[in-house]
């Protein structure tokens, strides 16, 4: 799919996003019910009167949500549905009525940004272009698939990388984590059509269903291009994929950042990995004359799965040439097809979207092409233009500064937990004090916006834009090779609701996150340290979690733990990883409590400094002579529990579910709540739980 190198990017650059992005975004759609799912809701939650006190200590979800599940129902263009989704709905919303001004009046078109946003913006709505071209885009690709030989391959696939078309090499350029001051060219695993390679694996009806629908999806692109597409060619396609996926590691055995930092040259991976001439391929992704001979063969390169390059080569060397010919144009196809004309467009949708997310109806077109331009975490290329448009209609300094006054607060509270922590030895505790005062905030958007040097685009080649982009984004990105990491830089647009924890102990809170209910500067401070206050704590706890505990003050790769310490830590996270581990949300799926125990950490201890960090407000409020009043009877520490449930209630379509729960490093929203409340002592206080009360942890697990 396109963007994949800025994916991988971020992946290893940011620790995982506070939500996955659902694939499928809103209509308007008329009645009640599909505005209550499609609406921003409100920054203060206020559930069903009729609702049982006791029930908040039963289920919080349904004492706080029950009404609105209970009112809500799906749309045809949705797979999930919930306050993530209604504020980008939103979001979309504002960016529509500002492209149109864009389009209409080119004089609003005051950046290079803007000037170019507004040409591909124009060719994504321009449907009688886009059938008109077709597959033009793609047709220079798909001839030079059909003539490859053998001994040409590498540095074919070498230039598709260039594209950012993963056939099944990702690389780009990011941050090395043992020295984050400097950049370094990375390999990973990719390049499976399947959404995991367990599906190529399993056997159960779920797989088997996925396996088919792909079958078919691969079937329409190859008929769309005129290539052979019978049974037997996709046959040999399946089971080359399945090899791909053998030689590939799973979600959890590459969420170990030792286990995929693998420093080589392209001459020491030719001894491990024979059969591919990587040095060539090398070459072809640098570019004609970019990168000399020697120069290639001693190319500083960290290989994420040596494994996966070794099968690699293994098959360079001996699967058929008509196999391989079949998987890079089913690669090509798929990387332009959501971008092309209605007969891959719609195998795109059928696939990604009704397969594996569940979809009845496509969402409208504005709000496909602004999810193709922004990327689902607005990491692609051309994504910060969205947010210079975001920015000037949607963010105030008034909401940046109490922002970063809330951020004070919740550090201190971490800063305190630290210091209480009975586990932690003293040398322990003075390297955590000293990552989290180094820890860096970006809150908003950037200072300078992209000039796009050198990238040119035309309003009426929607995917030959694409391509475009992508060979322009991947040089300046080998230009970095020879640069320091800058800081500053922003790896995603500020219209995206999301925040992130980025490389180099850094949190980021794009402006698009900055509205409620998660955020309203002239709402009070129960309900915003219940909302962004979480995703704030969450952030700062991801540089903490079992993953990024292993980064020091300075974002560098290094055990800084005493063994006692990492020991006790790593026993208070098992337990973490059992309780997610024994949540069945699907009747027969549970949640993987090892793929997402970083994020379950994180939630985890997140509300607790978000909590902690409210009560520091309401100290200084009192301390001022002002006391926080009641708000329809409730304290401020109920309304913050409230303001929490708020932002993570949701319905799902079971598709979309059960492909969370196989491929996600989140836990679905509904344990989002039920996890990490019934695990705060705060909370049974709140609301007077009694022990034994589901929602009161008998042994509750405290890590930070």
């Amino acid at each position: 799919m396109p963007h994949l190198l800025n994916r991988l990017a971020s992946a290893l650059l940011l620790a995982a996003p506070l939500l996955a992005h659902a694939q499928g975004t809103a209509s308007a759609v008329a009645g009640t019910a599909a505005t209550a799912a499609t609406a921003a809701p409100s920054s203060t939650a206020s559930p069903a009167t009729t609702a049982a006190t006791s029930l908040a200590c039963t289920d919080f979800d349904a004492y706080a949500n029950g009404q609105w599940l209970a009112a809500t129902e799906m749309p045809a263009d949705r797979a999930r549905i919930g306050s993530f989704d209604a504020l980008r709905v939103a979001n979309d919303r504002l960016l529509e009525a500002g492209l149109a001004e864009l389009a209409r009046e080119p004089a609003r078109q005051t950046t290079p940004g803007l000037k170019l946003l507004a040409a591909h913006y124009r060719a994504g709505m321009d449907s009688a272009a886009i059938e008109k071209r077709g597959l033009s885009a793609v047709q220079p690709w798909l001839a030079r698939v059909n003539s490859v030989q053998r001994d040409a391959l590498p540095a074919l696939i070498g230039e598709m990388a260039r594209l950012q078309v993963s056939a099944p090499l990702a690389v780009f350029v990011g941050t090395d984590a043992k020295d984050a001051t400097r950049h370094v060219l990375q390999l990973s695993q990719a390049g499976l059509g399947l959404p995991d390679r367990d599906d190529y694996l399993n056997t159960d009806e779920n797989s088997r269903k996925l396996q088919a629908a792909y079958r078919v999806y691969a079937e329409r692109l190859l008929k769309a291009a005129g290539a052979p597409a019978d049974a037997a060619t996709l046959d040999a396609l399946m089971a080359f994929e399945k090899e791909l996926a053998q030689a590939s590691m799973t979600r959890v055995q590459r969420r170990d950042p030792n286990a995929v930092y693998n420093v080589m040259t392209p001459a020491s991976l030719q001894l491990q990995a024979p059969g591919f001439d990587w040095a060539g391929w090398l070459q072809a992704y640098f570019g004609p004359g970019s990168l000399s001979p020697s120069a290639a063969l001693t190319q500083r390169l960290i290989v994420g799965q040596p494994g996966f390059a070794q099968g690699l080569a293994t098959l360079a060397e001996k699967a058929p040439l008509d196999t391989w010919r079949t998987y890079l144009r089913v690669r090509a196809l798929d990387a332009v097809a959501e971008y092309g004309p209605q007969a891959v467009a719609q195998a795109h949708f059928d696939f990604y979207q009704g397969a594996i997310r569940g979809l009845r109806a496509a969402p409208p077109r504005v709000e496909q092409v602004i999810l193709m331009i922004g990327g689902r975490t607005g990491g692609s290329p051309l994504g910060e233009t969205l947010g210079e448009v975001f920015v000037s209609k949607a963010f105030s300094p008034l909401a940046q500064q109490r922002a970063l006054a809330m951020v004070a607060d919740i550090k201190l509270a971490m800063q305190r937990r630290i210091d209480a922590l009975p586990w932690m030895s003293a040398p322990t505790k003075t390297l955590a004090q000293a990552k989290l005062a180094a820890m860096a905030v970006k809150i908003g958007g950037p200072e300078k916006w992209k000039t796009y040097d050198g990238l040119v685009l035309q309003p009426d080649d929607f995917a030959g834009n694409l391509l475009k982009i992508n060979a322009w984004h991947t040089a300046q990105r080998l230009a970095d090779l020879e640069k320091p990491v800058d800081r500053s830089r922003w790896n995603t647009s500020p219209h995206i609701v999301n925040a992130f924890a980025a490389g180099g102990n850094q949190i980021v809170f794009p402006a698009g996150i900055l509205q409620p209910p998660f955020f309203d500067e002239k709402a009070d401070d129960a309900s915003n340290y219940g909302g962004i206050g979480m995703v704030i704590g969450h952030e700062i706890t991801h540089h903490f979690d079992d993953r990024g505990r292993q980064f020091d003050a300075v974002g560098n790769l290094r055990d800084w733990w005493q063994p006692a310490d990492a020991a006790a830590y790593k026993e208070r996270a098992d337990r973490v990883a059992a309780l997610y581990s024994s949540y069945e949300p699907v009747p027969g799926v549970r949640i993987n409590g090892r793929q997402t125990l970083g994020e379950n950490i994180s939630d985890l201890a997140g509300i607790q400094i978000a909590f902690d960090g409210l009560q520091i407000a309401l100290e200084r409020q009192r301390a001022a002579g002002k006391a926080a009043p009641l708000v329809e009877g409730r304290t401020p520490e109920q309304r913050f529990f409230l303001s929490h449930a708020t932002v993570w209630r949701g319905k799902y379509r079971t598709e979309a579910m059960i492909d969370q729960l196989r491929t996600g490093q989140h836990s679905p929203g509904r344990w989002r709540i039920l996890g990490p409340l019934s695990n705060i002592p705060a909370f049974a206080q709140a609301f007077s739980c009694k022990p034994g009360d589901p929602m009161a942890s008998a042994q509750p697990i405290v890590i930070w």
